[in-house]
């Protein structure tokens, strides 16, 4: 598909719940990336990490003025459930998804892939960096939780 941009996603918590981190890295249509991201999300569930990191990476790609979209991550259940081949049951899950959803209407066409982790082993590193330092890493636009990439106050 022409003009389509490319977002590899990854979430991670240290426990479960425990310390987590989300990396995402954009790729243009021609393969070229654009922009790459880790943040440091607190404590929370590996799942909410997945969701967090998948959210991220749409923002990022629609800010950077993408209308078609390949979101690829190596979580089975966030893909799955994005795609509609299983029903979000966890409450805590829930938001994430009808956040994702409602992303996804901002686009022309979304198309979600689930990757072997090797093939995401970019936004998994972006990830343990951003856990590893406690804050944001890289420059990719809006990142999770309000987060400022800039301090603009004294």
């Amino acid at each position: 598909m022409p003009g389509v941009w490319t977002v590899n996603s990854d979430g991670g918590s240290r426990g479960n719940p425990g310390p987590g981190g989300a990396g995402i890295v954009v790729r243009d249509p021609s393969g070229e990336v654009v922009a790459r991201g880790g943040a440091y999300l607190g404590t929370v569930t590996n799942n909410i990490a997945e969701y967090e990191a998948l959210l991220w990476g749409m923002r990022a790609a629609r800010a950077l003025g993408a209308r078609k979209l390949l979101v690829r991550a190596d979580s089975e259940l966030a893909i799955k459930q994005m795609r509609g081949e299983y029903r979000v049951k966890n409450e805590g899950l829930k938001p994430l998804f009808l956040q994702a959803q409602t992303l996804c209407r901002t686009f022309e066409g979304v198309t979600f892939e689930h990757v072997r982790r090797e093939a995401n082993a970019d936004a998994d590193a972006l990830a343990n960096e951003a856990m590893d330092s406690r804050e944001y890493v890289g420059d990719a636009p809006e990142p999770p939780g309000g987060m400022r990439l800039f301090d603009t106050e004294a």
